[in-house]
This record gives structure tokens, sequence and C-alpha cells, in this order.
């Protein structure tokens, strides 16, 4: 190897440790940065809205329902859409901060329609 080759291959090992670098830093920023979460509409109850937990929703997993989409049955409640149980005391069950049903479920693969987490307000007697 001549000595031209030799000294140009020992500057290009500087400039790959440092673009490895950069790259590292940067997917390491990525994937470590804060986690959003999507927002609730606002409601009369919080007219700012809020936050679905990142846990519940990867941005569009969860949404307000509209009336008769969850019926509350001695059971558990019933997803009227795909006739799925969520019981009571179920993990997936959360109180809702606004009082409205809110619905976060898979939207496609082998669990899509599946409920990831369902918001429900305070029951009723």
């Amino acid at each position: 190897m001549s000595a031209a080759n030799s000294r140009s291959a020992q500057a290009v090992q500087p400039a790959g440790r440092l673009l490895f670098s950069l790259l590292a830093f940067v997917a390491m920023t990525l994937l470590t940065g804060p986690a959003l979460a999507h927002d609730a509409k606002p409601t009369a109850a919080l007219p700012q809205g809020w936050s679905y937990p990142f846990a519940c929703c990867a941005n569009y997993d969860c949404r307000t329902t509209h009336s008769g989409e969850v019926l509350e049955k001695p059971e558990g409640y019933v997803i009227a859409g795909t006739g799925e149980v969520v019981p009571m005391t179920d993990r997936r069950v959360k109180d809702s901060p606004d009082g409205e049903f809110h619905w976060c479920a898979h939207q496609a693969g082998l669990d899509a329609g599946k409920t990831i987490c369902l918001f429900v307000p305070p029951r009723s007697y």
C-alpha cells in the first residue's frame, strides 16, 4: 500500500467513528424521547381536554364513544360493535376524567377491535 493510500485510510477511520457516534446519538434521542399520547376532545367537564395515557393508545387507538356504543350490564361493559365484554373489575377499565366513555382498541392485526383501555364515567345506581 502506498503512503498516500495509508494516510487516506487513516483519515477515514475518525470520520467513520464520528458518523457512527452521531447516528447512535440520534437513535438514542429518538428512542428515549418523551412518549406523547394524543388528546381527548374538550368536553363541558374538561374544556381543555385531556391526554390519553401512552399505555392505552398509539396516537390513534382511542376515541370518545357515541351513545349506545358501550353498554353497562351486570356482567360488565359491553362493546356494542364487537360484543366484547370487559368486566368492571378488569384492569383495562379506567376512570374517565371527563365523565364520558372513551374506548381504546387495536385498529389492525389479529387483535383488531379488542379493547386496550376503556375509560368509564362513575357508575350509575
